[in-house]
């Protein structure tokens, strides 16, 4: 088995390493722009998917295997000739030749590749092998045996191809799911033009069932799409006016429109596009090992090739050059390294493609490596465990206070920040009372707000807070596990509110499913040691630290190290840059929300959810899993076969089966993980 035949823009055919960088390094422009560089040697500017395509792509295929096709017909007449058929004339000159021409069309192109490998100082390569061992199979007059080996060399090699672009097509169909058109509002005129010559600040106009070809923000009241593109998931989301909708959503019900707020190849799609099509550049240790491996071993087999034909001349009383020959031509072809060269690496394109299918993005192979010998998972919790949307759980207020002014006063104070608790009491208060007058607004860094109001002061924020103004209050906030927001008036103490993060849905789930695999989980996070720790005894995670700074964090993650345990942080890969650095593989909840999470991390998963963390360590194992199969089994069929060949027991055939057999078994156990069920 070589490397599948790739064509540049000229119709000349790359070579083993060329080709190699083709279906691992191309990037989303290039695949989306340029069309697709089949195998037949020409660019076709065409989008998958319909019946013309369908229709190029069966040809394809079919010229594929026509030179094989061609060859096993002819092949398949003179061993009928030489066997069944009686005559006369099969003899000679006329039968070599015969052998010949059903040699050419798969022996061609290989004879070819070796002699530009060669002019490129890639002397031992898979082609000169089978180009040695096939020519040298007609000097001894086994002209079947030579045309076969080369035949089923050719077959296997297109079953290859096939298995390659099976995976990147997979990838791309997942994942490139924006239009090539859109229609946009001109004058209050709808106009369709092309995705690409969109600018920034033109409404588009979406009609039911369309898919966004940008990222946008709704202007419309509000909207329903379906997400599947970008997170595996087909629920609908619904969204209001002011927020953000992405490339690649359909819209689900009524017309909307969205106004375009990034280029088109700089969209969200088109960055997770690009980040797994370039997924495969990043090595694992076992691919980077066999490849090393390779280069080291085929010249060894080589010169043991030429041992085993040249030694025995020695040692042998009976020595005859043809039979040793055969043994040593049979050697090298069941020593050809196709079969680990090339399923190896497509074990671990079909691990990405199978984490990109279920919205999880790696961004290298080494990733699925080392996140499937992780042993503790090191969480947040806002954003991570818990939604990172707070709401009000309980206001307490005194009944010597009026409820509703104090609170429409605190809330008008609140309207002051930024902070995400103060969004939680708007939406519980609802409408800021702009009667309200505030004076000498002060925000206390860490403690809370200080302002005027009717001539009175206002505090509202932590316990803190209260003690920094000498307010006494008559409860322990140590006993409430929610964050407490405190309210003091006119030097007396008001009462609190009681604010809580809810936990998602699937968290239970993903904690339990971790612990199902045997990884401990950890609870790292800024928010009260209290409120951290109920959320992990609810939960079950097995150790949890609140009221750390990002520094604590690392501290605590070095601790873990310091036991020789291979940890994966999960955050939000932005505000934990620091965490994410040190641990073996950092993970990042909210692909959709941030572009530097998609920079930082090493494992993006872009729905938010907490059981993908288990999903894609199971991935990453069953990946490790059919690559090593793949290793085994090529060690062991070839160590076999070679000392049979190298003891005369092994003919030409079972030579085929070590090497051309071994690679496609190898082939179809590494698509197999694209059909599995995480």
């Amino acid at each position: 088995m070589a490397h599948q035949h790739k064509y540049d823009k000229k119709g000349k055919q790359l070579c083993c390493t060329q080709q190699e960088k083709i279906y691992t390094n191309a990037g989303a422009k290039n695949l989306l722009k340029e069309g697709h560089s089949h195998d037949d040697g020409h660019d076709h500017d065409h989008e998958e998917g319909d019946g013309h395509d369908h229709e190029n792509s069966n040809q394809t295929t079919l010229q594929m295997f026509l030179p094989a096709i061609i060859s096993f017909a002819l092949l398949f007449i003179a061993i009928a000739f030489d066997n069944w058929i009686r005559q006369t004339w099969f003899t000679g000159w006329v039968r070599i030749a015969w052998y010949a021409v059903a040699y050419l069309p798969v022996g061609f192109p290989v004879i070819k590749e070796a002699v530009e490998s060669i002019g490129k100082g890639e002397i031992f390569s898979e082609f000169l092998l089978m180009c040695i061992a096939t020519i040298g199979a007609f000097a001894i007059g086994e002209y079947p045996e030579g045309v076969a080996v080369m035949l089923f060399y050719a077959v296997g090699e297109v079953f290859q191809t096939l298995a390659v672009k099976r995976a990147k097509a997979n990838i791309k169909t997942l994942l490139d799911q924006r239009p090539d058109e859109v229609t946009i509002l001109e004058n209050n005129k709808p106009k369709t033009v092309k995705a690409e010559s969109v600018n920034i600040g033109d409404i588009i106009q979406l009609k039911s069932g369309e898919k966004l070809g940008l990222d946008g923000e709704l202007i419309s009241d509000t909207a329903s799409f379906n997400t599947a593109a970008l997170t595996g998931e087909s629920k609908p989301d619904t969204k209001a006016k002011g927020e953000t909708v992405l490339a690649g959503m359909i819209n689900l019900n009524t017309v909307a429109q969205v106004k375009v707020t990034t280029a088109y190849m700089d969209s969200k799609l088109s960055k997770i596009l690009e980040l797994v099509q370039n997924a495969t550049a990043q090595k694992a240790p076992t691919e980077l090992f066999i490849r090393k491996f390779a280069k080291i071993y085929t010249p060894i087999v080589v010169i043991l090739a030429i041992a085993i034909c040249i030694v025995p001349m020695l040692f042998v009383h009976d020595y005859l050059f043809r039979d040793w020959l055969y043994r040593a031509l049979v050697f090298l072809v069941i020593s050809c390294p196709c079969a680990l060269v090339i399923s190896i690496p497509l074990g671990y394109f079909g691990g990405i493609g199978a984490a990109s299918k279920n919205g999880i993005l790696f961004k290298g192979s080494n990733f699925l490596d080392i996140i499937a010998n992780i042993q503790n998972v090191v969480m947040d919790k806002t954003g991570t465990m818990t939604e990172g949307v707070f709401k009000v759980q309980e206001v307490s207020i005194k009944p010597e206070f009026n409820k509703d002014e104090l609170l429409a006063m605190v809330n008008a104070l609140e309207s002051q920040s930024t902070h995400p608790v103060a969004t939680a009491i708007q939406q519980h208060v609802g409408k800021i009372n702009a009667e309200i007058k505030l004076n000498a607004v002060e925000e206390i860094a860490g403690h809370g707000l200080k302002a005027e109001v009717n001539g009175k002061e206002l505090l509202v924020g932590n316990f803190k807070l209260m003690d920094k103004f000498s307010i006494q209050y008559d409860i322990d906030p140590n006993t409430i596990v929610y964050t407490l927001i405190a309210i003091a008036y006119d030097k007396k103490f008001a009462g609190y509110l009681t604010i809580a993060d809810s936990i998602k849905e699937d968290a239970q789930e993903a904690v339990n499913k971790l612990h199902s695999m045997n990884v401990k989980t950890t609870m790292l996070s800024g928010d009260k040691t209290n409120v951290v720790k109920f959320v992990a005894d609810k939960l079950g995670i097995d150790n949890a630290f609140g009221d750390l700074l990002p520094e604590d964090k690392v501290n605590k993650v070095k601790e873990i190290k310091d036991r020789n345990e291979t940890v994966a942080f999960v955050g939000d890969g932005v505000n934990d840059a620091p965490v994410v650095a040190l641990s073996n593989v950092g993970i990042a909840m909210g692909g959709l929300g941030s572009d530097a999470t998609i920079e930082t991390a090493d494992v993006v998963i872009q729905d938010d959810k907490p059981s993908k963390i288990a999903m894609a360590i199971n991935i990453g194992k069953q990946t490790k899993k059919i690559v090593w199969q793949n290793i085994t089994l090529a060690f062991a069929v070839k160590a076999i076969v070679l000392v049979l060949g190298a003891g005369g027991l092994a003919t030409m055939w079972e030579a085929v089966f070590a090497d051309v057999g071994v690679a496609l078994l190898a082939i179809l156990n590494a698509v197999r993980i694209q059909q599995m069920k995480f």
